[in-house]
């Protein structure tokens, strides 16, 4: 799962241009790799374990709270933030207020909508839980829905990892096919799925002082005389 995030999150940040960058969270993923901004920030939360890469580290205590100006960042990414964090909604709502007009916001998760998703649900209590048990998993329409309250123009979703949870490599080798075939048969029912939105920003229409041309000079009505048909004696 890490490596197909890992490859799509490459393709999604190499076009993504500007100065201040921040990927949140999982430190086993470097989604920032493929980025060229100048600033790249990895932030974790207390408990992360630090990432191998050299690039600059900042420990927040929670994502729904960004220690970043308003509209100062470029490109934020979540890979698997929203699901485990207490107020997913809120943390949308800062990733808004963080980024700039046409900003860019990557997002990752489980799909409740997949075999991953259904060995989580349906088994549980039969068998131990094959995703963390504290994760509440949000299904790409539902996180469509959020965005759309914000100022997020959502693009087309990426999926991947049709294979069925198994825990070996020799399960996961004889379900290999199901790759394939997944991605064309029943492509949205991938196990994880990778959402990219933009942040729009209405514009405003500069209209300028409403100077008073100069009125024409209109011309002066006067009275002319008319003749009756009479001539000045009376006579007829």
């Amino acid at each position: 799962m890490l490596d197909w995030e890992q490859v799509h999150f490459d393709e999604a940040v190499g076009d993504v241009f500007g100065y201040h960058a921040v990927q949140c969270g999982e430190p086993g993923l470097d989604a920032l790799r493929a980025n060229r901004m100048p600033h790249r920030v990895h932030a974790l939360r207390a408990l992360d374990p630090l990432p191998e890469h050299d690039r600059p580290k900042l420990r927040v205590e929670q994502f729904e709270e960004m220690p970043f100006d308003s509209q100062s960042l470029d490109l934020i990414v979540l890979p698997h933030v929203l699901e485990f964090a207490s107020d997913p909604h809120q943390v949308l709502r800062e990733a808004d207020r963080v980024l700039r007009p046409e900003g860019r916001l990557i997002m990752s998760g489980f799909n409740p909508g997949s075999l991953w998703g259904a060995r989580q649900w349906l088994l549980r209590g039969v068998l131990p839980p094959f995703l963390p048990r504290e994760g509440q998993f949000i299904g790409v329409p539902r996180l469509r829905d959020w965005c759309k309250l914000l100022s997020f123009e959502t693009e087309r979703a990426r999926y991947g990892c049709w294979r069925p949870p198994c825990r070996t490599q020799r399960g996961l080798d004889r379900t290999r096919f199901m790759e394939r075939a997944g991605d064309r048969w029943w492509p949205i029912c991938g196990a994880v799925y990778m959402v990219s939105a933009i942040k729009r920003v209405r514009s405003m229409r500069m209209v300028g002082p409403a100077w008073k041309r100069p009125s024409r000079a209109r011309g002066v009505a006067v009275a002319s005389p008319q003749r009756n048909g009479l001539s000045d004696d009376g006579a007829g």
